[in-house]
């Protein structure tokens, strides 16, 4: 039986979803056995293995975002990339080789951006490896992370990340524009919209804006309810807290002008999707796919600086969807959408619907159990005799 291992970690809910997507793809159609590591938390050194926990603050708003996002950007080059995974491997190294040695695999699949590069020197440093493959789970700002050469198959979301990788120096034939991966059961669990509607107990005829923040409801949820409520539109409201109870606690006591549900920690998102007009949200990756999916436009409210900057204007320039940072413009956006028979919000609801990739994960599968059937990999060895060697390996950087 194949094994196959994903490395991640949970820096954010997107890399292991991303895992799990492939995964439950391919055990559509085969049997294999499975593992999900974390390189960050199990297999470095402090602090690299402090970052799953301080993700969250780094990323949040204020001086923490502000450096995460001037980091993101300063290091998003070729050789600085290629630089700075060269350093954490030179810190990792043994703990890379234990890893590979308790998680043996017939194909590694990265889906972090971070620790792509990492494993590639591991692997290299092999005089055999397995097949390496990399699944880029960032739609358009792509870092220079996610693009190793010595990898086997790479595959991207957007036609905006392919186009960088070539400029990263991947060749063609190893590169390929899939789309993200969602989950096979988002698509499988997104009823039509009336059956939604009737199983939430929402209302059939009226205009529905959900409203979301991920799993931990974190983003301006009270007061972009709150200025939707404030405008009396013909609407009714949506919004999932999350894990944040006291956001929830706040809403369920306020006052609503128009029918208003609350909602906790779900896992029913696509009926939720299914059965709304539109979405607003952050800037994630895997929420505006799903949104794409399920034919609703999106309104982002925020993005995570250097990371997601490419999916705001990856969204309005395919007339997705707009961006309204301030609860205000958010409202008005909503309003404008409902205007005029609905016009413009069908308009945004077709751009989504255009840039949906349905297939991306079963594509995305195909090609790693593919990948999983090749042999190994026997990694050339310089030698001082040789020189064409050493100008190629040069070349890849695998020295560097």
């Amino acid at each position: 039986m194949k094994r196959i291992v994903f490395i991640m970690s949970d820096t954010g809910g997107g890399h292991r979803s991303s895992a799990e997507a492939i995964r439950e793809a391919i055990l559509e159609k085969h049997e294999a056995q499975f593992e999900l590591v974390d390189l960050f938390k199990n297999y470095s050194p402090y602090p690299f293995n402090q970052m799953p926990a301080w993700y969250s603050a780094m990323t949040a708003k204020g001086p923490n975002r502000m450096s995460y996002g001037m980091g993101f950007k300063l290091s998003n080059t070729d050789n600085r990339a290629r630089a700075y995974s060269r350093l954490m491997y030179l810190t990792m190294e043994n703990r890379l080789r234990q890893m590979l040695r308790e998680h043996p695999a017939d194909i590694y699949v990265s889906v972090h951006s971070v620790l792509t590069r990492i494993t590639g020197h591991a692997l290299s440093a092999q005089a055999t490896r397995p097949r390496f493959a990399v699944v880029v789970t960032d739609l358009v700002s792509t870092h220079m992370f996610w693009y190793d050469r010595r990898a086997d198959f790479t595959m991207v979301p957007t036609t905006i990340a392919y186009e960088r990788g070539l400029r990263a120096g991947l060749a063609p034939e190893k590169l390929r524009f899939t789309g993200q991966p969602i989950n096979p059961r988002f698509m499988r669990n997104l009823p039509e919209r009336n059956a939604a509607r009737q199983t939430l107990g929402w209302d059939q005829n009226k205009p529905t804006i959900l409203i979301v923040g991920g799993g931990e409801g974190m983003g301006p949820l009270y007061e972009t309810a709150r200025a939707i409520n404030a405008r009396r539109l013909d609407c009714q409201i949506a919004v999932v807290t999350g894990r944040n109870a006291a956001l929830k606690a706040q809403l369920d006591a306020s006052e609503w002008n128009q029918p208003t549900y609350i909602y906790g920690f779900v896992n029913d998102m696509p009926r939720l999707m299914a059965a709304s007009d539109m979405v607003a949200t952050k800037a994630g990756p895997s929420t505006i796919c799903e949104a794409a999916i399920a034919g609703i436009p999106i309104i982002l409210y925020d993005f995570i600086l250097g990371q997601e900057d490419g999916n705001v204007t990856y969204v309005e320039d395919n007339h997705a969807g707009v961006f309204a940072p301030e609860s205000g413009q958010l409202a008005e956006t909503v309003e404008s959408w409902l205007a005029n028979d609905r016009k413009l919000l069908n308009e945004y609801a077709a751009g989504a619907r255009a840039i949906a990739r349905p297939n991306a994960v079963f594509e995305i599968a195909d090609e790693v159990w593919k990948q999983a059937q090749r042999p190994p990999v026997v990694n050339p060895r310089p030698s001082l005799f040789n020189p064409n060697l050493i100008r190629e390996r040069l070349r890849s950087h695998d020295w560097l």
